[in-house]
């Protein structure tokens, strides 16, 4: 159902070096861009995730209760992306561990504030 997500950032250069690095973890790789955002997809017929300066040119601000949630395939995966967006710049909302049965995940915000999470089912 989901497209593609994109998330406002006020300093693209770095949100494009921390997103490279970050989603080069899961192989993926920018796919579209321009001077105003970037795109990283898996593949093309795969949700995509951007940034993007705000077309408004009002600053970037992080929506109270957005988050962008990214499956991965087991619990180490989630470990080790959390561990890398730590790494990265990023700061904890909540380390790798169970949330409830059959659910594990890790929260993270990037550096501009926007949150995420990694989880996985079982």
């Amino acid at each position: 159902m989901i497209g593609y997500t994109t998330l406002g950032t006020n300093d693209l250069p770095r949100a494009a070096a921390f997103y490279d690095a970050l989603l080069g973890v899961i192989g993926a790789k920018r796919w579209i861009e321009d001077g105003r955002f970037i795109l990283w997809a898996v593949s093309q017929n795969r949700p995509a995730l951007g940034v993007i300066k705000p077309y408004d040119g009002k600053p970037a601000t992080v929506g109270n209760g957005c988050m962008v949630a990214i499956a991965m395939p087991d619990r180490t995966s989630v470990d080790a992306f959390y561990r890398k967006a730590i790494e990265l710049g990023g700061s904890d909302e909540g380390a790798p561990g169970p949330r409830g049965e059959g659910f594990y995940a890790a929260y993270f915000r990037d550096p501009d504030g926007n949150k995420l999470n990694a989880f996985c089912y079982g």
